[in-house]
């Protein structure tokens, strides 16, 4: 059986993808469901594993098995219906959105970022910033400064450390102006892309990207977390039908986009690597993100976890 996790803020969603086909939920009506103990599970474990996600404050707990619900707990006064932020797990929904945007033939991660913000939407030199590209949006290689004010998009903040490509940093700034980027490449406002995409009329995955000073930040309910982790568990297909039909941008998206940081993708984390970098540090560390996870575990991430 090969095993893939994908983990996201404030929610988890564990999906084991066996050879068996995968089941999609309707976006109306009931979710099928598992029981534990037809899969040979520790029933009497659950309760412990419930008392200790409400002692680290969980909000939601949603395990898939195939794509069917095996658990689904909610804590305290949040429902299924409760409302969370996705925080940077958002990122890997902004990548995957561009691998749709790309294949429609709105944009080109190999284009200049210029093309689509105009020119001076940095501080840097023309010739500094004509080098950064989509691609070094999506894997955090534009090259300038995170430290100083990681979260302004502001041409002011957005200063020369170095050469796009050449240094990997965890910086917002450039992956909130994806936001933009898109919907100036695509002629649409970023929700209604999404919605039109991959909301209520095809995956079902419900919810608005809600600004927060210069953050953009996704919202929505626990269930639109699964169904994006189902979409991802499928590659880009739902019940069928191919949302993202580009395996080759959905490979890159989901290995190393470059040689500095290998646990990075297109905004997206990865394990089994021989190197992973944090958010804040210019320090590289060996091996993997987390040694006891699946190799091919990858992983939207974001605050709170």
């Amino acid at each position: 059986m090969k095993i893939r996790k994908l983990l996201l803020s404030a929610l988890i969603v564990y999906a084991f993808q066996a050879r068996a086909q995968l089941y999609f939920p309707p976006n109306t009506g009931t979710w099928d469901t598992l029981s534990p103990s037809t899969l040979n599970w520790c029933p009497q474990k659950i309760q412990n594993l419930y008392d200790y996600l409400d002692s680290t404050n969980s909000k939601a707990f949603i395990v898939l098995k195939d794509g069917k619900i095996v658990l689904e707990k909610y804590f305290g006064t949040f429902t299924e219906d409760s409302l969370h932020v996705w925080n940077s797990a958002g990122k890997t929904l902004v990548g995957f959105m561009t691998g749709i945007a790309q294949q429609e033939g709105f944009l080109n991660i190999t284009d200049t970022t210029s093309n689509y913000l105009g020119a001076g939407w940095t501080s840097l030199t023309t010739q500094q910033e004509e080098k950064i590209t989509i691609r070094h949006q999506l894997s955090m290689t534009t090259g300038m400064d995170d430290v100083t004010n990681g979260n302004c998009t502001d041409p002011a903040c957005l200063t020369y450390i170095a050469d796009a490509g050449t240094r990997w940093s965890y910086h917002n700034a450039p992956y909130t102006l994806m936001n933009t980027v898109i919907s100036n490449a695509t002629g649409q406002n970023f929700n209604t892309y999404i919605s039109d995409e991959i909301g209520a009329s095809t995956a079902g995955i419900n919810g608005l990207f809600v600004t927060f000073g210069y953050n953009k930040v996704f919202v929505s309910k626990p269930k639109s977390f699964a169904r994006f982790g189902l979409l991802l568990l499928a590659e880009g297909n739902w019940n069928g039908t191919p949302l993202l039909n580009d395996p080759s941008y959905f490979t890159d998206m989901t290995n190393s986009s470059q040689s500095i940081n290998n646990s990075y993708g297109y905004l997206t984390w990865l394990n089994g690597k021989s190197n992973f970098m944090v958010p804040g540090l210019q320090f590289s560390f060996t091996g993997s993100i987390v040694p006891s996870a699946p190799a091919d575990m990858y992983a939207a991430l974001g605050k709170i976890g």
